[in-house]
């Protein structure tokens, strides 16, 4: 059966300068209406539409859009924000911060406006006053990524706190804990989103696995946290206590409420608490305040390229790989990554009663469904292939070490070698996608590398066909999985070494040669 998926998504970033601009653009849109007639084009992607020599319409991706979506992928990857909040809590200072931008007046009437609608307390006093604006004048970029990371998580987290009634206003906690990062690890283990330790996220019914960490999950660690927090407030009947709390556990909460004379006020512990937490609870009502008038502070807020609620699961039948995943669908292995974080290895184990689940963008759940036979079928096959020698034993010639570099993150290695993210993480023994600078891996490229620090050639070894030729043109939407579903008894790795292709990406008008025979 022909599987095909059509997952352009729009995204047009760039101002229409005049009318005329408007006119042409309205015309693309028209042309690529009339071109791609199959009714599974939901959204549409950074699309120029241009005539070539032939007059014939032809789609191209936009050059501006691919770059941001580029920079966006490699952001959803890098640790320098969970990094640079975490810094900013422990090494908290409240010195006096000139930044005229933000009276003091000012702030203490949208601090009173802020308390109002809140059960946390937010009043002004000097304190956190000094600690706004440090983050206004020092941390401008990191809190525009947040921002932005935000719309996709916040209306998340929004929907499971209202489920059991607790300050919508919590949301901002997951921004101090991890930066928003699902992935998140600190130095003494706390994992996730909400940074759950291994036995507290056993205790809220966090499964943690050698495939699974559920601590990463963004929705079942949301539910745990919510459960947490629940009880901490059960407990002290004070939100900045139960913070405080959530933090650095209950015991040392009420240690420094008995070495501060019996003071039951977070400001009046604070000294008592450790250093981390001295930070936790400014830090906190900070990013609440700048992300409530971030607007009135010059930041944009911006939507996000993936909404939450345009994503659906399903609950896999067979054991997959998100490579797999990738390769069936064209979803970028790095987006699917980031729709699915609770996977260790990037591998969703099938395991009966357990019913783990894959996050989709919802324009690609139904063809999935549709085609589930197939593509399990497909992945069956894979895992068939799998039970071979491991290439170190046998291709000691072909290995090369990778150091890695600012900015590097396994997706993009991957494609630079032509190899899977799931191979370099067998191959170096990875547990998870972090990577450090200075890092060496092993790789055994499919490119041919060239000498050299990090030379690899742009185009695998092209194997020549016996017998007919077909020629096959590939169209918008098109997968290698779904081109060789078209032709029985075409592999994947058939369609690439037949024309030198080492990754998984095709361009529209590409000519693709397969064997008749």
């Amino acid at each position: 059966m022909a599987f095909r998926f059509f997952i352009i998504t729009l995204f047009l970033w760039s101002a229409i300068g005049n009318t005329q601009a408007n006119d042409s653009i309205s015309l693309q849109k028209e042309i690529l209406k009339d071109s791609l007639v199959d009714g599974n084009i939901e959204i549409v992607k950074s699309i120029e539409v241009e005539i070539d020599s032939t007059g014939l319409h032809k789609v191209v991706d936009n050059p501006f859009a691919a770059e941001l979506d580029k920079k966006w992928l490699e952001e959803l990857y890098s640790n320098s924000l969970y990094d640079t909040i975490y810094k900013s809590v422990t090494e908290l200072t409240f010195e006096e911060v000139e930044y005229p931008e933000l009276p003091t007046d000012t702030l203490k009437a949208r601090l009173a406006e802020l308390n109002a609608r809140t059960p946390f307390n937010v009043e002004y006093n000097p304190s956190l006053e000094s600690v706004i604006k440090s983050y206004l004048k020092n941390r401008r970029e990191s809190l525009q990524k947040l921002i932005d990371l935000s719309a996709f998580y916040f209306p998340m987290f929004e929907r499971e706190l209202d489920n059991v009634d607790l300050p919508l206003e919590i949301k901002y906690l997951a921004i101090v804990e991890s930066a928003l990062k699902p992935r998140a690890k600190s130095r003494v283990g706390a994992t996730g989103l909400w940074q759950f330790m291994f036995a507290t996220g056993k205790m809220y019914g966090l499964d943690v696995s050698s495939y699974v960490d559920e601590r990463s999950d963004p929705i079942k660690s949301t539910e745990a946290a919510a459960k947490y927090l629940s009880k901490l407030y059960e407990i002290f009947g004070d939100w900045d206590l139960a913070l405080a709390a959530y933090n650095s556990g209950p015991g040392n909460v009420t240690k420094a409420i008995r070495r501060s004379g019996g003071y039951q006020n977070y400001w009046n512990i604070r000294h008592n608490l450790p250093r981390e937490t001295a930070g936790y609870l400014p830090a906190f009502l900070a990013n609440m305040y700048i992300f409530e008038y971030a607007e009135e502070h010059g930041f944009v807020k911006a939507k996000p390229e993936v909404a939450y609620f345009e994503t659906d699961t399903i609950h896999v039948k067979h054991m997959i790989t998100l490579d797999q995943v990738s390769e069936v669908t064209g979803v970028p292995i790095e987006e699917l990554q980031f729709l699915n974080p609770s996977y260790k290895l990037d591998i969703i184990p099938y395991i009966k009663d357990e019913n783990y689940s894959l996050r989709l963008p919802r324009n690609v759940i139904g063809d999935f469904v549709t085609n589930e036979k197939e593509i399990y079928a497909f992945v069956k096959e894979e895992f068939n292939k799998r039970e071979k020698p491991l290439p170190q034993f046998f291709e000691a010639d072909s290995r090369i070490r990778y150091r890695v570099k600012s900015g590097d993150y396994l997706g993009k290695i991957a494609r630079q070698y032509g190899v899977r993210v799931s191979q370099l993480k067998q191959w170096n023994g990875l547990r998870s996608n972090n990577l450090s600078i200075g890092q060496r891996l092993t790789v055994y490229p499919r490119k041919p590398y060239v000498g050299g620090a990090s030379a690899v050639a742009n185009s695998t070894k092209t194997n020549a066909i016996k017998g007919e030729v077909l020629n096959y043109t590939v169209k918008p939407g098109d997968t290698l999985w779904g081109i060789s579903q078209k032709f029985p008894g075409v592999s994947i790795q058939n369609i690439k070494d037949w024309n030198g292709i080492s990754g998984t990406n095709l361009k529209p008008g590409m000519k693709l040669k397969i064997s008749k025979s």
